[in-house]
């Protein structure tokens, strides 16, 4: 496949070499000539000195025949330009921008493209290393304001509908694994022994829900 990178930062490179021992074809475009250095010199593929939203820039970096593009460099505006003209100007089936700031990815993703929201991707993975893994979340939407996890329960929920649990965690069960199998749980749904259950909840709130869960229910 042929892959057009914007951006030879540490992600850019690192990206790029990847891609390259993996048999792919890979252009890598940065307005630094410097910033080449780092993919060292056995990188065969094609190194383009410009902006990478523009046309002409594009175009010399192949993009005509990309079948991917991934826009990696420091500048929100500038990945999210250039991830729309290889889009919209184009044609590149997949395409990805880098965004710092996750509150303009979700914009983003509504304008159809798709974003790795540094921040709170970063701060997500830092927490499933510092934190024990029941804390961990399993997905968290582009602004980082949702996240879904497991949630272990205590056995005094057993026997209970999620509802109760619901209502006591301030969240929601997004759905239960039972016996190898997923489930969408309706209101009364009862929490059985060996339920994983997988709540979404507001990023802020986490650590009030997970406490909540862990301890016996509340009588009344």
């Amino acid at each position: 496949m042929y892959v057009v990178i914007m951006g030879c930062g540490r992600v850019g490179a690192g990206l790029a070499t990847g891609l390259e021992r993996l048999g792919h074809e890979v252009a890598v475009i940065d307005h630094n000539p410097q910033a080449f250095r780092r993919l060292g010199t056995d990188f065969r593929g094609r190194q383009v000195v410009g902006e990478g939203y523009h046309r002409d820039v594009l175009v010399e970096a192949g993009a005509q025949k990309a079948k991917a593009f991934a826009a990696v460099s420091s500048g929100d505006n500038s990945n999210i330009i250039s991830a729309r003209v290889a889009r919209e100007a184009f044609g590149v089936e997949r395409v990805v921008a880098r965004i710092y700031d996750a509150k303009r990815a979700a914009v983003y993703e509504r304008l159809g493209i798709p974003t790795v929201a540094t921040v709170p991707w970063s701060t997500d993975r830092l927490m499933r290393m510092l934190l024990p893994d029941w804390v961990a979340t399993a997905w968290r939407e582009p602004s980082g304001t949702v996240a879904v996890l497991p949630l272990p329960t205590h056995e005094g929920w057993l026997g209970r509908p999620v509802r109760e649990l619901e209502e006591a965690a301030g969240c929601r069960v997004a759905f239960i694994v039972r016996f190898g199998t997923g489930l969408l749980p309706k209101p009364d749904t009862v929490v059985q022994a060996e339920d994983m259950v997988y709540v979404a909840a507001v990023s802020g709130t986490i650590s009030d829900v997970t406490a909540t869960a862990a301890a016996p229910p509340q009588e009344g």
